[in-house]
């Protein structure tokens, strides 16, 4: 199994996972839906409200906000998932800007989207990776843009599960339900107050931990994650 780096998109989704036809998920997250039904600014119409979501994977999310009139943008590290993505749009006449690229450097402008998506894929880069991402999102919103952020708890089992890694990841992880997934960093209450703050030019509009019990497993798992929805200030 591959180990990320601090700065690369972990290879273990294109070679083990996307290119093998899985995860290639077909409809959105039931939370992302409702964060976006929300969140929109009111006083734009869809079409004009542009929203990003970064590790887009097969596009599910941005599929749903597509046919609801949003104006779309996906960036994720897999190619396999990309081209996924984008024949399923064009299958269904969608439009969308769906790119192969890098997080922590968006090739885009300031100040360009109303609303920034990460439905766990930031919880798959290190610590100096996923900041420094995080510090991308905040500049490509534009002032008052929302960001949903969505990673793994250190409450999760699958953090015990796992071996100390570089920057801050567990490895090999055996235990939980994350296995096989790759290196991951899962989060503190703390680390969310100290990544999104006023001086890191931030407002916390909500943080929700969510758990639940996987009880069909050989023994009860705990899955855990946080959603934190951030507002650019």
């Amino acid at each position: 199994m591959s180990q990320s780096t601090p700065t690369e998109y972990d290879p273990i989704w294109e070679s083990e996972i996307y290119s093998q036809g899985q995860a290639l998920n077909r409809y959105p997250f039931d939370l992302v839906v409702s964060f976006v039904y929300r969140h929109y600014p009111r006083s734009k119409a869809r079409g004009d409200v542009k929203i990003l979501e970064i590790g887009c994977g097969a596009g599910n999310n941005l599929w749903f906000a597509a046919r609801e009139g949003f104006s779309v943008t996906g960036i994720d590290g897999s190619a396999s998932a990309i081209e996924f993505a984008r024949k399923r749009f064009a299958e269904d006449g969608l439009k969308g800007d769906l790119r192969v690229g890098d997080f922590i450097r968006l090739p885009f402008d300031d100040n360009s989207f109303d609303i920034v998506i990460d439905r766990a894929a930031l919880t798959c880069s290190g610590a100096t990776a996923a900041r420094a991402t995080i510090q991308e999102v905040r500049r490509v919103l534009l002032p008052e843009g929302k960001f949903y952020f969505n990673p793994y708890s250190d409450r999760h089992a699958s953090f015990s599960a796992g071996k100390p890694g570089p920057d801050g990841l567990r490895v090999d992880i055996d235990g939980g339900t994350l296995v096989g997934i790759g290196p991951l960093y899962f989060y503190s209450k703390r680390e969310m107050f100290d990544i999104f703050n006023e001086t890191t030019g931030w407002k916390i509009l909500s943080i929700r931990h969510i758990e639940w019990s996987e009880e069909l497993l050989p023994k009860v798992d705990i899955h855990a994650e946080w959603i934190v929805i951030a507002q650019k200030i």
